[in-house]
């Protein structure tokens, strides 16, 4: 498992992570996953879609982590 996926909330035993932290690593887990579709991707523009996606995925990943 890639580092990015650990503790993607940041939080550590002294507090919750900033809000800045959080974005940070969802940012880093979407860029870890956009690197794995553009590595197996044939056609030259996927890097392009994704990376325009890039903040779609980011926002995904920090909804999935909310807790309620």
């Amino acid at each position: 498992m890639s580092e990015h996926f650990k503790n993607l909330r940041g939080d550590t035993p002294f507090g919750a992570a900033s809000p800045q932290n959080r974005r940070e690593l969802a940012v880093a887990a979407a860029l870890t996953l956009i690197q794995s579709k553009v590595l197996n991707s044939s056609g030259p523009a996927q890097l392009q879609w994704e990376l325009d996606n890039l903040g779609k995925y980011a926002d995904q990943i920090q909804a999935a982590l909310e807790v309620e």
